[in-house]
């Protein structure tokens, strides 16, 4: 089996010695070509040039952003072209493993892995030798002409105001831990607007929902990790199922606690209230703004934007694991 293994570098929680470990580990396990990313988006192109060359497997070690990049490789035609149809999207892709090395590793954690390198290099070598692996379903964001898949999560408004304050901290050289994004979310939240929503939910047979100050839309659950507590706020949400979303109506401390509470401790229950929007299983879901909206997808600063439809994607992708 040819595998080629994309390491970040610069991922949050290892080091050099755990990486050659790991190598050494997935080296003895089948046919490896390791290559180490360099700059924003050189993990797609690696994982596209893998496509091409007909690899097995594509591991990547690292964080969120990584893994979103590897995957959107995976997933863009070759050479330009288009993708023959295909009643499982997935074949005809190599397959992904993925060993986490960031801050939260929410996409590692939500199939299941442990949150340590190690012993997540552990589990899919054993994915490698029973041939195990799993079929998943992701998102795909469409704006502007451009389009990128996501594994567990995007969003507009107050999450992705606060994706953008914690990215603008990391280009000053401090690191997006958990304790981090809780603070800037905490210190952002001041500066918020909380009087004017800009947002209208739409999609096909849906109907329109308006005044929204900041929409949720997940691909799986949980959405994010506070240290080892998953965060759910939309906990139906899987990779066998189309798109859930939460939208909030209402910014006010109250609101914003009550909802806070809810989705750390009911791990199975939507939170409730009249300002919420709530949608499970959609196929399709667009967000429209009367003025330019903060964008996030798998925690990846994406812009301001005023129109991005969201489409889930159903067996999209094998992972081992």
């Amino acid at each position: 089996m040819r595998a080629m293994l994309l390491v970040n570098p610069k991922a949050t929680t290892t080091n050099a010695r755990t990486r050659d470990v790991l190598i050494r580990a997935l080296g003895a396990a089948v046919e490896l070509t390791v290559e180490e990313t360099r700059y924003r988006g050189h993990a797609a192109s690696l994982a596209a040039t893998a496509r091409a060359k007909g690899y097995d497997v594509v591991a990547v070690l690292g964080g969120d952003g990584t893994i979103n990049e590897t995957v959107n490789g995976l997933l863009n035609p070759v050479n330009g072209g288009d993708d023959p149809p295909r009643d499982d999207p997935s074949t005809g892709r190599p397959g992904l493993i993925v060993i986490p090395g960031g801050s939260a590793n929410v996409f590692a954690r939500a199939l299941g892995l442990p949150n340590d390198p190690v012993e997540s290099t552990g589990q899919v070598l054993e994915a490698l030798r029973e041939g195990r692996r799993r079929t998943v379903g992701l998102g795909q964001a469409l704006w502007e002409g451009q389009s990128r898949y996501f594994t567990f999560c995007s969003g507009m408004g107050y999450d992705a105001e606060v994706v953008r304050a914690v990215e603008g901290l990391r280009g000053t050289g401090r690191k997006a831990t958990p304790a981090r994004y809780v603070n800037t979310a905490l210190r952002h939240y001041l500066a918020t607007d909380k009087r004017h929503p800009a947002m209208t939910v739409t999609g096909p047979g849906i109907p329109a929902a308006g005044g929204v100050f900041m929409a949720i839309v997940s691909n799986t659950s949980p959405w994010t990790y506070v240290g080892s507590r998953p965060v759910r706020p939309t906990p139906w949400a899987s990779f066998e199922t189309g798109l859930d979303l939460l939208g909030m109506r209402r910014m006010g401390p109250m609101t914003l606690a009550k909802v806070i509470r809810h989705i750390l401790t009911e791990s199975d229950i939507l939170p409730s209230g009249r300002h919420l929007v709530q949608m499970h299983d959609e196929a399709e879901i667009t967000l429209t703004a009367d003025r330019p909206v903060a964008f996030q997808l798998d925690g990846d600063y994406l812009g301001e934007r005023e129109t991005v439809t969201f489409r889930s994607t159903p067996n999209a992708l094998q992972v081992l694991v």
